[in-house]
């Protein structure tokens, strides 16, 4: 069944060309569906690129499809950049992501495995030019709204196909693993929220917020529920400032209880299943007592191995890949779980300083477009955007976020160029 997966990239993979070169095409408006909307060219294909990023079109063998499907998809948005009509809308954020990968792809000269390195570089890429294109693309808000919808249409058959019996085994690598799926749940989850507040349809919509919190809970995905609670929270301050602190409170709390409440999620959380939650009220529970599935461990080893000693600049782009791809270390795990550790393996400390100064100044300025703008369209793209990359970014804590850009790290940063390009509209009317 596999092999039909290079069947469908090849599909995909006309459209997408089709669409970005054409001049006009129609797609059904997302507020009248009796009604089609005129789109060019690069509109339509972006459209199709953002709804599908939960496609990951695996196939096993030699030939890495997922890989190609990247590259594939990069050199499409990098073309676009130049054949649509509008500006690239650039921010304090695109500045300081171009000067981490500057920063990472010098890294490649002082690393042991530059093969490596440059599939590590090539991660990092994809959202800045998903971002870029975006921002040049969009205008329109019904386009905003087309592509948003869309790609919550495509999650829920990605959640159908991942819990009705049997119908998964019929498209088998057609969809990203379980971990890359909850985490861009959390995207979709603020996106319909956003919507609750923002259009006619709330139960609707309430309904979709709810359902794609729910399968981080039911899988007992530790990292995307913690992921989904900080978007829930970033949500709550742009939407009431200051008011929402007693929300953020409660959203914690509720957090704590649900560990100590919830057998699974207890059960996966601590080494032994005895722990109350009074113990935790008191401070008697440390680091030992939490079950990081020997993660801690091998967080330390690999900060031993290239971080220390080299604290500013790391061992090099691609160390701890190589690494852990050519030696059998933690049970034969190939990935550190933990994208910040990786960050500091391979460019030290400066280089998380950079990331993490990237996504902080995507949520101040989709906060500051939430808080300026008029238009209804931008509000919910902005406070999508925001939400989105706090959820998102601390999910690189403990998980292989950057492994699936395509799934995870495209949504705020889509959300966030698209928001881009409704800024420089609205501006323009002002």
């Amino acid at each position: 069944m596999y092999i039909l997966n290079y069947l469908y990239f090849l599909i995909i993979t006309f459209i997408g060309y089709k669409w970005l070169t054409s001049k006009v095409g129609y797609m059904t408006n997302p507020l009248d569906r009796t009604q089609k909307m005129q789109m060019d060219g690069p509109e339509m294909f972006w459209v199709l690129t953002f709804s599908t990023g939960l496609l990951a079109f695996s196939a096993p063998g030699a030939l890495d499809l997922m890989a190609i499907r990247l590259l594939v998809l990069e050199v499409f948005c990098f073309m676009g950049i130049f054949i649509v009509k509008r500006k690239v809308q650039w921010s304090a954020a695109g500045v300081c992501y171009i000067l981490y990968l500057l920063w990472i792809t010098i890294g490649l000269s002082y690393s042991s495995a530059p093969s490596y390195g440059f599939r590590v570089i090539l991660k990092y890429i994809y959202p800045l030019l998903l971002m870029l294109f975006a921002s040049a693309a969009v205008r329109d808000g019904e386009v905003f709204l087309k592509a948003g919808l869309c790609s919550r249409t495509v999650a829920v058959i990605s959640i159908i196909f991942a819990f009705v019996p049997f119908i998964g085994k019929l498209v088998p690598g057609v969809f990203w693993y379980g971990t890359a799926r909850a985490i861009h749940y959390i995207s979709i989850c603020v996106f319909s929220l956003a919507l609750v507040y923002y259009t006619r349809e709330r139960k609707k919509n309430l309904f979709y917020t709810l359902l794609f919190m729910a399968p981080c809970f039911i899988w007992v995905f530790r990292t995307s529920i913690m992921g989904t609670g900080v978007a829930l929270m970033m949500f709550a301050f742009f939407r009431y400032k200051l008011k929402s602190l007693p929300i953020i409170a409660g959203l914690i709390i509720a957090g704590v209880i649900a560990v100590f409440t919830i057998p699974s999620l207890k059960e996966k959380m601590f080494k032994d299943e005895n722990i109350t939650i009074e113990q935790f009220q008191s401070g008697q529970l440390t680091k030992d007592n939490i079950n990081s599935n020997a993660r801690f461990a091998m967080w330390e080893y690999l900060q031993k191995r290239f971080y220390v000693e080299h604290e500013a600049t790391g061992s090099g782009t691609g160390s701890v890949q190589h690494y852990m791809y050519t030696h059998f270390v933690f049970g034969g795990l190939k990935v550190p779980h933990n994208d910040f550790v990786q960050m500091m393996c391979d460019n030290g400390m400066i280089s998380v300083i950079l990331y993490v100064l990237t996504c902080l100044l995507i949520i101040l300025h989709s906060l500051h477009i939430y808080d300026c703008c008029t238009g209804g369209f931008l509000k919910i793209c902005a406070i999508t955007a925001g939400s989105a990359m706090a959820g998102v970014l601390a999910t690189l804590y403990s998980d292989n976020v950057v492994n699936y850009s395509m799934a995870t790290l495209s949504m705020p940063f889509g959300f966030y160029g698209m928001a881009l390009g409704l800024w420089k509209k609205e501006k323009s009317k002002i």
